[in-house]
């Protein structure tokens, strides 16, 4: 089982339940209850679950602590829902025509979107080291980065720089994935530098397309970023219900489930 899918299994567990023990979890998921206890930690610093006194507890329906929280490591998301987000990248690549001029984010989605890209004409702004570097073999796309200081965990740049760089542009569609995807409160985001930067993105677009997988909805993270007025489509995956789907539908955004 890989280190994503054991996280995924914990999660499903502790939601189902509600709570669940370390030494349960240690023999359900086949790993020592230290390897248990320190992916509890990660999915607790994630905000998707809350740790408790031998075990941890379901944090479904329930406020997330008002505070910040670390950045998952982007090798870490690049292999968590894989296979959603590949569907995901290649139904978004089909809203790109030449000679648009498009932005991606640091997200992971967008990464797989960057290799799925034809090499068309097409000017592509990004503030992302990997899908600039996955974009620079392909002659006929001009990629133009951001700049900004790096944020290690995510390969991404923010800051004032990278804020003050987009403000010289825009661009026909922005494609955006956001820590959370939230009925009531909008889109938000892990920490402040993201929130900011990404605020910036929706601005400067005449299209706004979240790519969100079925975990990102329902959940609340640190920082808003926009309320879901700002965002004309929404691409995600098969796993959210039909009856979840619909309130955003309700406010005029278009659905497309892969």
């Amino acid at each position: 089982m890989l280190v994503a899918e054991r996280y995924e299994k914990i999660v499903q567990l502790v939601n189902e339940r509600g709570s669940i023990r370390v030494t349960e979890l240690s023999q359900l998921c086949g790993v020592t209850e230290e390897t248990i206890r320190r992916d509890l930690d990660r999915l607790e610093d994630s905000g998707r679950l809350r740790r408790s006194h031998g075990g941890a507890v379901s944090v479904k329906d329930q406020p997330i602590p008002w505070r910040s929280q670390p950045e998952i490591p982007f090798t870490e998301r690049e292999i968590m829902h894989a296979e959603e987000k590949q569907r995901i990248a290649e139904e978004a690549v089909k809203l790109i025509e030449p000679n648009q001029r498009i932005l991606l984010d640091a997200s992971s989605t967008a990464w797989y979107m960057a290799r799925l890209i034809p090499d068309f004409p097409l000017t592509v702004l990004t503030n992302s080291i990997k899908a600039a570097a996955e974009l620079g073999g392909k002659e006929k796309i001009e990629v133009i980065s951001t700049g900004g200081i790096m944020a290690h965990r995510s390969l991404s740049f923010v800051g004032p720089l990278a804020e003050r760089s987009l403000e010289s542009y825009h661009v026909d569609k922005a494609f955006l994935s956001f820590k959370g995807v939230h009925l009531e409160r909008g889109l938000s985001e892990s920490n402040e530098l993201q929130a900011r930067i990404k605020h910036k993105m929706i601005g400067m677009a005449d299209q706004v397309i979240l790519l969100a997988d079925a975990s990102k909805f329902g959940i609340q993270a640190f920082t808003q970023v926009a309320d879901l007025q700002r965002v004309d489509t929404i691409i995600t995956d098969r796993r959210l219900p039909a009856h979840d789907a619909s309130p955003f539908t309700d406010l005029g955004i278009h659905i497309i489930s892969v």
